[in-house]
């Protein structure tokens, strides 16, 4: 006789779910012969009591007495084509080392009911970091942990923004990845945890940041497993303000799956080629396999999995990578995937942020169903492109004509309607990868980035962002002038893991490109025009090489002018169009950051007057002072 059926019906969630006298178990496997549970509670015995029951939707179901939190199991599948252990698609945590069993987890961390609540949409501005190779005090023997980035949440919270982006964390199979080929998407990454035997120091460090706040200190049990460090991360960064966004691989998965993975899940023959394979079709990316977006279940698996980490990990929002290859190569069920995938999370947390990364960029991507897909937000190049051109240009050692206009043009990508629905920023974790382009700073100066000319162009690639329209995107270091490229192998490419040690011990250079960035970014926070609808191009010379846009709050005002100016000297008398007359305050000027506090700054001693002469479509003008490689911010 199989497993019984108690605890089972139409509801029943998917994977193993622990309940008061054991678990349910739920398998999508609908061409298996038989489908067994294996574990630590029957001692990894295949026989009647372990055989679950099919239903007439392929769905393989039982209950199984007697187990407990953190108790291991796997499927056992017989199939047409082969038989063997698998593991549970729907696993929440798995054991070390990799490949290893599934483990039985109950939902029992203690979150800090904070009442923290997701940002609005316009008021986003995102970190981006990969965990392994952000903080990584244990090098050679570990890299990056989840607890380690916790360490680093005072310097986030402190630096300004309001989101940080974790490059995937799902279980991937190899030693170390940017992420992108994962196989096991509802258990987090195991190397990113701590093992039992490190964690009390780490216990104790979390704890500094909980008694600061006159919280109840996490115990060493509560953080024990990927699965706890993970949730400690999202609740301290509550605690701070910070929400935390996951990026999700929808488009594919995998690469070298291995045989217990997902791949030809119910065991059928590889002879008729991946088309057998279940979750997948014959259509490759990035070394793995596309979705077959065309099942049912497959849909289900991945919009639970969005869900599960909204709920579960109580995380604001999702970055879905290659929703373009989703598209494409998921032809022709691929759209209609986003837009069930895109309203059932808003349905579910309307206030979640869904980033979509689509290439070229499709403003359908943001645009509501039926045309669109139903995202919020997504990603663009167009700024990116045009920052670096000209930064990259103005490194060049003579006075040519800087491609201005085109960085005006790209401020507000064609398409779209409001100033949130895209992502924009000089560098991000494809970039600025090991062997591809440049950071900026060193872009700015490819043969000293710590000269003036790669600080200065630094910070005014950084101001452009932080001031543009769109939600702004920092990549980890870009606050702290890092001129390294960036690499997620940490063991074997230490030389490119970020200066932490810099900062650490004082260096000027460093500190002053972050104090920069922090107090940029509360400008954006105190001026509400830099977040604002309201957006126009007042002037634009390319030899000059002089950029100016008006911000402003539709209905209410707040105006403010930004000016760009990456010309090597000073100019004087420079005279831009103002939308309206009297005092308006310099309120930032780059070139303090200079040897912080510049003794030689120049700029406009703090206000200008604008008069009524009429220039650049406006009924007034002022004649301005631009330092050299610099970003002005003026308001009333």
């Amino acid at each position: 006789m199989s497993a019984p059926l108690d605890h089972i019906d139409g509801g029943t969630p998917m994977g193993a779910t622990l309940l008061v006298d054991g678990a349910t178990f739920r398998v999508w496997a609908p061409h298996a012969r038989s489908v067994h549970v294996l574990g630590q509670f029957n001692n990894w015995t295949r026989n009647d009591a372990s055989l679950l029951t099919r239903d007439h939707d392929g769905h393989w179901r039982g209950f199984i007495p007697g187990i407990r939190d953190r108790d291991r199991y796997l499927f056992y599948v017989v199939g047409e084509g082969s038989e063997g252990p698998k593991r549970d698609p729907y696993a929440r945590e798995l054991a070390t080392p990799f490949p290893g069993e599934c483990i039985v987890r109950k939902a029992d961390f203690p979150w800090h009911e904070s009442g923290y609540s997701t940002p609005r949409f316009e008021d986003f501005l995102i970190y981006q970091l990969h965990v392994g190779a952000f903080f990584t005090p244990n090098l050679p023997r570990k890299g990056g942990t989840f607890l380690d980035v916790a360490r680093k949440i005072p310097h986030l919270a402190d630096l300004g923004v309001t989101a940080l982006q974790l490059l995937p964390i799902q279980e991937f199979q190899t030693a170390f990845s940017l992420g992108y080929n994962g196989t096991d998407y509802f258990s987090p990454e195991m190397d990113f945890a701590v093992a039992d035997a490190d964690l009390a120091p780490y216990v104790a460090e979390v704890n500094q940041l909980l008694d600061a706040e006159g919280l109840r200190r996490y115990t060493r049990e509560g953080l024990r497993g990927e699965m706890n460090q993970l949730k400690a991360l999202v609740d301290l960064c509550h605690l701070h303000g910070l929400a935390v966004l996951l990026d999700v691989v929808y488009n594919h998965a995998g690469g070298d799956f291995g045989d217990q993975s997902l791949y030809f899940l119910d065991r059928q023959s590889t002879d008729g080629g991946n088309r057998n394979s279940l979750y997948f079709t014959d259509k490759g990316h990035a070394g793995g396999l596309v979705f077959d977006f065309g099942k049912p279940e497959v849909r289900d698996f991945l919009i639970r999995n969005a869900t599960f980490f909204l709920d579960e990990y109580r995380i604001d929002g999702l970055r879905y990578d290659q929703v373009s290859v989703i598209d494409h190569d998921g032809a022709p069920y691929g759209w209609s995937f986003c837009q069930d995938l895109s309203s059932t999370v808003r349905f579910h947390r309307p206030n979640a942020l869904q980033k979509a990364e689509y290439w070229a960029v499709n403003p359908y991507v943001v645009a509501s169903p039926p045309e669109g897909a139903g995202f919020d937000t997504s990603l663009t190049d167009g700024l990116r492109i045009a920052v670096r051109n000209v930064i990259g240009a103005a490194s060049a050692p003579d006075g040519r004509p800087l491609d201005m206009t085109g960085l005006a043009r790209s401020l507000w990508p064609d398409g779209f309607t409001e100033h949130w629905r895209f992502v924009q920023g000089p560098e991000n974790h494809d970039i600025v990868y090991d062997g591809r382009e440049l950071r900026i700073a060193r872009l700015g100066d490819p043969g000293n980035p710590r000269s003036w000319y790669g600080r200065s162009r630094a910070r005014v690639a950084t101001g452009i962002s932080l001031t543009a329209p769109g939600i702004p995107m920092l990549f980890m270091g870009q606050e702290f002038l890092e001129d390294k490229q960036w690499s997620d192998n940490s063991e074997f490419h230490s030389s490119l893991l970020l200066y932490w040690a810099g900062l650490d011990r004082a260096d000027k250079q460093m500190l002053d490109h972050l104090r920069f960035t922090r107090e940029l970014i509360n400008l954006r926070f105190r001026q509400p025009g830099l977040r604002g609808q309201g957006f126009r191009v007042v002037h634009v010379h390319d030899q000059n090489r002089v950029l100016a846009f008006q911000r402003w709050v539709e209905g209410e005002g707040h105006d403010v002018l930004v000016v760009v100016h990456l010309s090597t000297f000073n100019r004087f008398d420079y005279r831009i169009g103002f939308p309206g007359s009297g005092v308006w305050r310099e309120v930032f000027n780059s070139d303090v950051y200079e040897n912080w506090v510049n003794p030689d700054v120049v700029g406009n001693g703090g206000r200008i007057v604008a008069e009524p002469e009429p220039l650049h479509g406006l009924s007034h003008s002022a004649a301005l002072v631009l330092p050299a490689n610099s970003v002005l911010v003026f308001a009333r």
